[in-house]
């Protein structure tokens, strides 16, 4: 099936199918540049699953291909089905909050369910419930400028959802926020994952970030870009996962530098895990 965004058949097929996923662009001086070439990869129910990848190696263009604001050119990218077999539901977050400045902080909240259908007072009722959970409850009826970065993030986060999706895209939602704010905002969705299932795929230049938020990490390579490794994180923490309790984790540098010497072009296997990292804890990849 070429250049579709089909539906799985299977009530528990994964949220998200990525098969044989071809797709580029035609330069300035007419020659064909093929961005991904059989990209292969899958997402689990309730997983949240990091993409890196050097600029240039089409993270924000994989995610318009699975959003649907691209078509691919050939491929195939599926979207699981509820549990009561339903459409899934695919909710995009920017880095950007892209808050309305004439509307509430409630009314932005809001303002994704609005594109998909009428709001109803029990729209209402969960928005106010959803942003009182994140600390925003007192400024519901406030406007966006008397909020902060990381406050305008949440309100976004809870628009994001609102619409109830099955997957979540966020595109380097927190790296224009300090970096206590980028921590707890880490752990909201975390929490979120754990609370509802809610299957989460993050595109992200911080190896750290990557780390402590994923039960996967994608590393994606050369042009066209293919999946150089896909790493399973597994990280033994003091009580639940937590933003700050992943990166004590003892586990934590090894994948650091496994991720960072993939990203360097050096060998990607498990090996690399025992190696010692010699860059800083907190480096931010290119």
């Amino acid at each position: 099936m070429k250049g579709s965004n089909a539906t799985a058949a299977s009530t528990f097929s994964e949220p998200l199918r990525v098969r044989q996923l071809s797709h580029g662009f035609e330069s300035p001086d007419g020659s064909a540049v093929t961005i991904f070439d059989r990209l292969d990869f899958s997402v689990g129910h309730g997983e949240i699953v990091s993409i890196v990848g050097r600029s240039g190696a089409g993270k924000s263009t994989l995610f318009n291909l699975i959003s649907g604001l691209l078509t691919p050119q050939s491929g195939v990218i599926s979207v699981g089905q509820r549990a009561d077999g339903e459409a899934g539901r695919i909710a995009y977050m920017l880095q950007k909050d892209l808050m309305m400045p004439w509307r509430t902080v409630l009314q932005n909240a809001l303002l994704g369910i609005e594109l998909y259908r009428k709001v109803q007072p029990d729209d209402v009722a969960s928005a106010r419930q959803m942003l009182a959970r994140y600390g925003l409850g007192a400024v519901a009826d406030a406007y966006p400028h008397s909020l902060s970065g990381g406050m305008r993030q949440r309100v976004a986060l809870t628009r994001t959802l609102l619409v109830d999706p099955t997957l979540v895209l966020l595109d380097e939602p927190f790296s224009a926020l300090d970096y206590e704010t980028r921590l707890a905002l880490e752990d909201d969705i975390i929490a979120l994952s754990a609370r509802s299932g809610t299957s989460v795929v993050l595109v992200t230049h911080d190896i750290e970030e990557a780390i402590a938020m994923s039960d996967r990490v994608i590393l994606l390579g050369g042009r066209p870009a293919r999946i150089e490794d896909q790493i399973e994180i597994e990280l033994t923490t003091h009580g639940p996962r937590t933003a700050v309790s992943a990166r004590e984790a003892p586990e934590f540098r090894g994948y650091h530098a496994r991720i960072w010497n993939g990203l360097r072009g050096q060998p990607t296997s498990r090996s690399a895990e025992a190696a010692q990292s010699s860059i800083p804890a907190g480096a931010v990849h290119d």
